[in-house]
């Protein structure tokens, strides 16, 4: 008996030696490093890419043949700015530009280089397009586009914080707000099916879904030490006041020396206070405004054949003669085209600068959009040169500071 306990004990013994003698442990693994990935699973992918690469289309567009546009920033006299930033794969080019003209206001009047965030104008225009949403029962449009104007809108509101303090990102280098957008219409279309008009309840949801997408902003921050609100910023800080800001639009559908609505779209809080003038008036109150200092946000359509912004092209937008010779683009040209829609509302930019060559005005237009960054390493990466024709026939509305166009200002009637 003593024999086979002795047995068991060192049988025992030299099991538990074996169990001892391997350990395992956590290893992090790096998927660039392991051949199916880096390799294998990269040629697929690859391949699948070259697969569903879209196909090529046709554009009919002009020629800078014949033509010495003058394509280069440093031709310009141009008014402080920050460089041009991307919007990255968000349509909010409305904030961008008009963001950006609101920097170049602080300089102007304060001299202060500051970077706004974009991020919190448009999270908060959201919730207002949320909000109208509801109260229409779903009548009211829910995009990613606005209007200039509703920049100065949104900072009466909820005021403005740096882009240091929250821009959006998460980390990211570009905006995305595709699945952003997509996941809110969805829920926005769920609430119109299933009749839940509970505005609380749905401003909370689409709250929730931007915090995940795009972070939440803060209540109040530190800047130079000091703390503020998005109201105080606004106030005490940027010293910016909404309501010196004005919107001037030309459309021949409403009566000049009146303000009106702006009949497109994007303006879809149906805002009456553009003023409305001739076009002449229109282009004046614009080249007198950015001579004198000023810069204006602005906004109109960049779809004509004579816009050129492909790789390779100048970046310039001008009206070729085989579409109107310069010296028929008027008010009936412009309506023309507002009224058969060939004319949009597509896109808002900054305007920054100007030159003059041979008698006629060129703009300098700094933008947040792709079509501006088809050429990188080239001082042009972000900018736009506009000719005069251009935006006398295709630029319909800016937004600048009450100063520039007092005299303008004055012919309306209170």
């Amino acid at each position: 008996m003593k024999k086979l306990i002795l047995v068991c004990l060192f049988f025992l013994s030299n099991l538990g030696i074996a169990q001892n003698k391997d350990h395992g442990k956590i290893k992090m693994i790096d998927k660039g490093e392991i051949y199916y990935y880096n390799t294998i699973l990269k040629d697929i992918n690859t391949q699948k890419a070259k697969q569903n690469k879209p196909k090529p289309y046709k554009k009919f567009t002009a020629t800078a043949e014949g033509h010495n546009f003058p394509a280069k920033v440093s031709l310009y006299k141009s008014q402080w700015h920050n460089p041009p930033i991307s919007q990255g794969n968000a349509g909010t080019c409305w904030d961008f530009s008009t963001t950006s003209f609101y920097e170049s206001e602080v300089y102007r009047l304060h001299h202060k280089k500051v970077k706004i965030s974009e991020a919190f104008t448009f999270y908060n225009e959201y919730l207002l397009k949320a909000k109208e949403y509801v109260r229409t029962r779903g009548k009211s449009l829910f995009s990613e586009g606005s209007e200039s104007n509703a920049v100065a809108r949104i900072y009466k509101k909820f005021g403005a914080m740096p882009w240091s303090v929250y821009n959006g990102l998460k980390g990211n280098k570009f905006h995305n707000h595709q699945d952003m957008y997509r996941e809110m219409m969805a829920y926005l279309n769920s609430v119109k099916k299933n009749n839940a008009w509970n505005e609380t309840e749905v401003l909370q949801t689409i709250k929730s879904i931007m915090n995940h997408y795009i972070g939440t902003p803060p209540n109040e921050f530190k800047v130079e030490g000091k703390t503020y609100t998005p109201k105080t910023y606004l106030k005490d800080y940027l010293k910016i006041n909404p309501d010196d800001y004005v919107d001037i639009l030309s459309y021949k559908q409403a009566p000049y020396y009146k303000q009106c609505s702006y009949d497109v779209p994007d303006n879809w809080w149906h805002a009456t206070d553009y003023y409305n003038v001739p076009l002449d008036v229109f282009m004046k109150s614009l080249e007198n405004a950015i001579k004198k200092g000023y810069t204006v946000s602005i906004g109109g359509d960049v779809s004509e054949a004579g816009f050129l912004k492909d790789k390779g092209d100048p970046q310039v937008a001008f009206i070729p003669d085989f579409d109107i010779p310069s010296e028929y683009i008027n008010e009936d040209a412009r309506q023309f085209r507002f009224s058969n829609k060939s004319t949009t509302d597509d896109h808002g930019m900054h305007l920054v600068g100007w030159l003059k060559k041979d008698g006629k005005y060129w703009f300098l237009i700094k933008d947040s959009s792709s079509g501006s960054r088809n050429n990188p390493g080239s001082d042009k990466f972000g900018y736009y040169f506009f000719s005069e024709d251009y935006v006398k026939l295709k630029m319909m509305d800016f937004t600048v500071h009450k100063d520039a166009v007092k005299d303008v200002l004055k012919k309306f009637k209170k």
